[in-house]
């Protein structure tokens, strides 16, 4: 019988490893470490890697030391046994017994040396298979079906291993021996030829060859157990290492991520302010514009009309004086003062309505867009189509001004260049955005070149006025296809004002 294949004992072992209670345990109570480090995690798991693989790997060369050691004992047996035995069996390469003298020569020797005290029981097997000398007489002669290590022997090899004695040959064996017997099947050849004469079959006692297995396995166990150990050691040393390393760059990236993030909120803070300032100060010069052109009309307005009342009656009285003195040039001048001061006061009046905006606050966003482009129509005496789609009712005081300031000047930029031509206000609303359109068909312009602001400083106002609400502005033209000016105007910016 050979040794039990080494790869089919592995698997048996695994599989009892698998179905251990032990594992089983760790399968189903694996979660009771979801609350350690990820450095505990691993040193807790890569030690039940390393108990496993140190008792995989110590009973994998275990067994090749209990391999190996049997195999040299029974090769050293075999060379000792063939010493002596081979002599007395040169007879069976003509005949298929051995002689009288030959037989007690060999009971001799299994029966006075240390070699016999050891030897259990001797064999001496034909081709045939039936036994041809026993140091149990009750053996010879009979015959037993021919075993795998038999069958190798017969080939030139030397077999052995620790038999449990359970073959249908071992029944004197197993009479003798109540412990397993080291088996050793040895060829026997004919003297200076590599003729096979007969297969040579010695069992002995295991003792001696157990301690020398126990000894060499566990050394092996000790040399396997302190090179895991070693190796586990350093692993863990290196990872808490790294994982030292790897926390001290976490708590260094959190401190910068929340330096930033208070840089950020800092800078969203001083955006929200700088928008509440311009929102402000929009409102603010609302509020002086609007004084500016009270006072406009209350002040040298109201000195112009007073003047040009006087003026009239002199105008009168320089026509009586003509009247009585015909060649009297009366002060002649008189008219033209007259003209000169009506139109000043035409003049300032339109400057203080412009100045002046109306009452915003109790209109809605619709009504604010209406009033501006109705006082658009009556003051040039233009047409200008109002479209407006998903507009909310109500916004903040200051994107009302913003949006009636925009579409003012930019009507007043069309009916300027553009005569007034196709005027078109687009007023839309998505996404809590607000995108005001002004259009006209006149000649254009060419938008790659540089725009000269210092010539349109009714357009470089309300530039940046849109864009320190937050809002975006543009001009789209071309030469001969018109004049497209566009503002989009932030809702959400707005909330941060209060009206009025």
């Amino acid at each position: 019988m050979r040794i039990v294949n080494f790869y089919a004992r592995r698997t048996l072992v695994f599989q009892r490893m698998r179905s251990s209670k032990f594992l089983v345990y760790l399968v189903h109570h694996a979660d009771f470490t979801d609350g350690w480090s990820l450095i505990q995690r691993f040193t807790f798991q890569s030690f039940i890697v390393m108990l496993l693989g140190t008792a995989s790997i110590g009973w994998w060369v275990g067994e090749k030391i209990k391999t190996n050691v049997i195999k040299e004992s029974a090769a050293a047996t075999a060379l000792y046994m063939d010493t002596f035995v081979a002599p007395n069996v040169q007879e069976l390469a003509k005949s298929k017994s051995i002689t009288a003298e030959h037989a007690q020569a060999l009971d001799n020797l299994f029966s006075e040396n240390n070699l016999g005290q050891r030897t259990v029981s001797v064999k001496i097997w034909s081709k045939d298979h039936y036994i041809i000398y026993s140091n149990i007489p009750s053996l010879v002669g009979l015959t037993f079906p021919n075993t795998e290590d038999q069958a190798d022997s017969w080939h030139g090899k030397v077999t052995g291993e620790i038999s449990s004695l359970q073959e249908a040959e071992n029944i004197e064996e197993r009479r003798l021996s109540a412990d397993p017997l080291l088996e050793i099947y040895s060829p026997v050849q004919l003297n200076d030829t590599n003729q096979i004469i007969a297969v040579a079959e010695f069992y002995q006692k295991v003792d001696t060859l157990e301690a020398e297995i126990a000894k060499a396995q566990k050394r092996g166990w000790l040399i396997v157990g302190a090179t895991m150990t070693t190796m586990y050691l350093f692993l863990i040393g290196f990872v808490r290492w790294a994982g030292n390393r790897i926390g001290q760059q976490e708590l260094e990236l959190k401190n910068q991520v929340t330096q930033l993030t208070q840089l950020l909120s800092h800078n969203k803070e001083l955006a929200r302010r700088v928008r509440l300032a311009a929102a402000n100060t929009a409102a603010l010069n609302e509020s002086l514009l609007r004084r500016t052109s009270a006072e406009l009309h209350d002040g040298p307005v109201q000195e112009i009309s007073l003047a040009l009342l006087r003026l009239d009656r002199a105008i009168d009285q320089n026509e009586t004086c003509r009247l009585v003195n015909p060649n009297s040039r009366c002060n002649d001048n008189l008219p033209i003062v007259q003209t000169a001061l009506q139109t000043a006061l035409q003049k300032m009046r339109a400057i203080a309505a412009g100045l002046g905006l109306p009452q915003l606050d109790g209109l809605t966003l619709s009504e604010v867009f209406f009033r501006v482009v109705r006082s658009h129509e009556q003051r040039t005496g233009t047409k200008s189509t109002l479209i407006i789609s998903n507009l909310p009712d109500q916004s903040t005081l200051p994107i009302k001004i913003t949006a009636y300031r925009f579409i003012q000047e930019a009507l007043n930029n069309a009916y300027r260049h553009a005569g007034g031509a196709a005027q078109q206000v687009r007023v839309k609303c998505k996404t809590n955005q607000i995108q005001i359109e002004v259009s006209d068909n006149g000649p254009g312009f060419d938008v790659t070149r540089p725009i000269e602001w210092e010539e349109h400083i009714g357009l470089a106002g309300i530039r940046e006025r849109v864009e320190s609400m937050g809002g975006l502005f543009r001009i789209e033209s071309k030469i001969n296809e018109g004049t497209k000016v566009i503002a989009i105007l932030f809702l959400q910016n707005s909330g941060e004002y209060a009206n009025g």
